[in-house]
């Protein structure tokens, strides 16, 4: 399944934070981290529409990206898919997208979260772990 983008627009952030807190609260529970009031501090303190694209499957929104243009490399901050949505190829097509563009790529990724596995399976190394995240870099091969 192949999904399509959609333009993130400043209305948006209700809904891309109700879809964050669906999509991280195992994790963060796990981590005895849940709280939406620091979800929504945290979302707002990076929302930036320009940067967001959503990601719609068959009319649905069901994820969502961000990604931080830099000098010569790119910053993934989100991505992020419902429950539902997960372990269909959506991610894995995101970064694909990302990784043809051929510039490293980093992002975070939340200790104890699934996402590790699946950012280490797509070819991303971590490079530095810290209290509640583990830091990851894709380079292209030469």
């Amino acid at each position: 399944m192949t999904p399509t983008l959609a333009p993130v627009v400043d209305e948006d952030f209700e809904a891309m934070l109700s879809l964050r807190i669906e999509a991280l609260r195992e994790s963060l529970e796990r981590l005895g981290r849940f709280d939406p009031a620091v979800a929504r501090a945290r979302l707002r303190s990076q929302f930036r529409p320009e940067w967001m694209q959503h990601l719609v499957v068959d009319d649905e929104r069901v994820g969502y990206f961000t990604v931080e243009p830099g000098e010569g490399e790119l910053r993934l901050h989100h991505l992020y898919l419902r429950p539902s949505a997960q372990g269909r190829g959506i991610g894995a097509w995101v970064l694909e997208r990302l990784k043809a563009q051929g510039l490293p790529i980093t992002l975070a990724a939340l200790r104890e979260s699934r996402a590790n596995d699946f950012y280490r399976r797509h070819g991303f190394r971590a490079v530095e772990e810290r209290d509640f995240d583990i830091e990851y870099r894709w380079e292209t091969v030469a």
